[in-house]
Formats: C-alpha cells, sequence, structure tokens
C-alpha cells in the first residue's frame, strides 16, 4: 500500500459523505439502534460496531486505518495523549508480580507509570543499558513480561538494535513495545522488523500542526482487541472525534513536513558539528555518532531532533546562549511547524526536584518548518556568547 493512497484515501469512504474531500466529523457521544435485534449486534461487538462514542466513532475510525497503514500493522487505537497510549499499552500486558524490563532514562511519563504507579500494584521492573543486548537478556527473569524500548531516546538518542531486541522477547515470550515517535512511521517500523507494538506521541509528527494532544498504539488486531475490551474501554482515555479530524488534516502533509524537517535538522547538525564551540553533537546520522551504522540500518531518517554539548563549564553561559536566541522557541515536545530550543540546564535547580542525570550544557534542538539558513544565522549570533 504506497504512502499516498494511505494519507489521502485509505478509510476515506466518500460516497458515504455526500463525496466531501474532507471527512466529517461525527461529533456526537451516542448511536441509535436500528431494533432490538440491532441494539444486541452493537453490544456483542462495540469495537467494530457503533454504540457510544467511549468505544467507536466513525471519525477516529478513518484515523485508526491510517495510522496501522502507516506503521505496517494490522490495526490501531488512538488516545487522548502519548502518556495514555504508553500505559494503556503496558498495563494490558501485565498483572502483579510481574516484571518489565525497559531501557534506561524513557520519557518521563514512561518512567512514573513504571517506577511509581505500576509499583503500587506488585509490578517491577529493571533500567538497562539499551545499547548492550547482552544486559538486556541478562536482566530477563522468569516473571518478566515486557520488553519496552525508546529508539533513539529523545534527548541523546541512543538507538536500540530492534530485529535483536525482537527475536530476544520472542525467545523469552516476551511482549515487545517501543515508542516510536522519534522517527515516526515515515522513518522508521518497528513492527517489520519483529517488535510486537508500536506507540506514538501523536502530539509530535503525526499531527504537527501543535494544536492536538493524541497518543496511538499500533499492533496485531488481536492485540488491539485486548487492549480496546478492557484498558480502552475502562479507563476512558479516548480521542474526541474533533481532534481525530485535526490529526488526519495533519497526516496529508506528513511526507512533506517530515523531509523538510530531516533536510534541515541535518544541514543544521553538520554545521554545529563543526562548530569550535560546540563539545558534542548527538545525531544518529553522523558518522562520528557510536550507532551510526545501527542508525542507517533500522532507520530511513532522523527527523528534525538533535542535541549539542556546548563547550563552557558556564551554566550562565548556556542560559545566555538560549535567551540570546530569536527564532526558535522555548518549548517540550516536537514535530510542528516551529523550531524549538530545550535547554536542559532548565531543569536543575527547580524547588523541590532533583536534578536531571544528565549534562547541564545539554540543549536539545528541534528543527521546524523555517529556512534553515535563518536558522542557521540565529544559532551563529547566539552562540558567539559562550
Amino acid at each position: 500500500m504506497d504512502l499516498s493512497y494511505i494519507l489521502n484515501q485509505l478509510g476515506e469512504d466518500r460516497e458515504h459523505y455526500f463525496n466531501a474531500v474532507a471527512p466529517p466529523i461525527i461529533q456526537t457521544s451516542n448511536f441509535a439502534f436500528h431494533s432490538v435485534d440491532h441494539m444486541r449486534q452493537c453490544f456483542a461487538d462495540e469495537m467494530t460496531n457503533h454504540l457510544y462514542s467511549r468505544g467507536n466513532n466513525p471519525t477516529v475510525a478513518i484515523l485508526r486505518k491510517k495510522l496501522a497503514a502507516l506503521e505496517k500493522a494490522e490495526d490501531a487505537l488512538v488516545f487522548s495523549s502519548g502518556a495514555a497510549a504508553v500505559a494503556n499499552a503496558v498495563i494490558a500486558n501485565v498483572q502483579s508480580g510481574d516484571h518489565i524490563v525497559c531501557i534506561k532514562s524513557p520519557y518521563n511519563w514512561t518512567f512514573q507509570l513504571l517506577d511509581k504507579f505500576l509499583a503500587r500494584f506488585g509490578v517491577t521492573h529493571t533500567f538497562v543499558d539499551g545499547t548492550n543486548l547482552q544486559e538486556i537478556e541478562s536482566a530477563i527473569r522468569p516473571e518478566t513480561k515486557v520488553l519496552y524500548l525508546e529508539c533513539p531516546s529523545s534527548l541523546t538518542f541512543e538507538l536500540q538494535d530492534l530485529a535483536a531486541c525482537a527475536e530476544i522477547a520472542k525467545r523469552h515470550r516476551l511482549v515487545s513495545m517501543i515508542d516510536n515517535s522519534h522517527c515516526s512511521p515515515y522513518f522508521q517500523n518497528p513492527i517489520v522488523l519483529g517488535i510486537d507494538i508500536s506507540i506514538h506521541s501523536g502530539t509530535k509528527y503525526l499531527n504537527g500542526h501543535s494544536d492536538v494532544v493524541v497518543g496511538v498504539v499500533c499492533g496485531t488486531k488481536a492485540m488491539i482487541r485486548k487492549i480496546f475490551e478492557l484498558e480502552y474501554m475502562t479507563l476512558g482515555g479516548i480521542l474526541p472525534a474533533n481532534e481525530a479530524f485535526l490529526v488526519i488534516r495533519g497526516l496529508r502533509t506528513l511526507a512533506l513536513r517530515m523531509q523538510r524537517s530531516e533536510d534541515s535538522c541535518r544541514k543544521i547538525a553538520m554545521f554545529l558539528n563543526q562548530h569550535p564551540k560546540v563539545e558534542k553533537v548527538h545525531y544518529p546520522f553522523l558518522e562520528t555518532f557510536p550507532q551510526y551504522e545501527l542508525a542507517q540500518r533500522q532507520m530511513r531518517g532522523n527527523g528534525g531532533l538533535f542535541s549539542v554539548e556546548l563547550k563552557t563549564d558556564s551554566m550562565e553561559k548556556v542560559e545566555q546562549f538560549a535567551n540570546a536566541l530569536q527564532r526558535f522557541l522555548f518549548a517540550v515536545s516536537w514535530g510542528g511547524h516551529e523550531s524549538l530550543v530545550l535547554p536542559i540546564c532548565g531543569l536543575f535547580n527547580i524547588p523541590e526536584k532533583d536534578d536531571p542525570n544528565l549534562p547541564w550544557n545539554l540543549v536539545r534542538f528541534y528543527i521546524g518548518l523555517e529556512d534553515p539558513n535563518v536558522l542557521i544565522n540565529d544559532l551563529e549570533q547566539a552562540i558567539e556568547l559562550l
């Protein structure tokens, strides 16, 4: 199935809604039945019938089809946030007494799910160096049920060998899952490499306009139904029809946005990699990156994220650099039209919070759709303050 068909036609039965080019927003909470027998049919299978929009909504269903096809998965569910998607996928596959192996330093709310939330219910975990296959396998116990990956990670971009991790998981009968938000399905398809579940913060590239918070879980029909019938329906972290419509709109330009962001990011990362005031650039498609060959093998591109370690012994200088940037917004997240900067020093010295286990001179950038030369000029004037 080609990309253009997925983004522009798949799931859109236009003859059912007046041949409208854009799908309708079915903004309803409830659906009526034709008869008592029809009511029974809908209650028997709420995942495929229309009963109540907490379960199956027609606009949301169009989005699900597109996202599953993009990830080369059999099916998908969408949630009200990426954190909800992670939580539903993990909770559906563990019970009290089980154990999870997870890469170290995952997304913060994944960390909180494992370290604080699930720990209350007797689910234990081990954080491992995801670059070390032996360490991953050594952490597996008889009660281990899930291998959780994040590739690349979203600050320093370490990779895991996904095919090898999938093989380890299958050998130990684990459910393997990955946060694939960094690459999006446009640049990486973990399910093709053997991973069971691919998860996204669709807030990022999939929506691409910084106006919807959305999460995605992709997998087999059996796995998606399993999640739907208990966690999805019970916890209620659904995506409303209007937001689903906006994500469908965002997907129309996915390829254009991803390629523009990728091209600009590569150009800017290479510029900073040569700059005398930059200690190190974390970017998987630089030949100096420790896992460059693995990145080439399992990723088709990187997208717009990279980070740098600035060459300075002063946190104040890092703050001055960041404050001097005029074309980058200070913000978390990524994937929209706007370029962003996240200086890690801003996470230090926060009252009643521990400092992060990261270098204070680390600065993460997201490169959006602006002219890359304008962004380079902005970086040049700011970096002179170091």
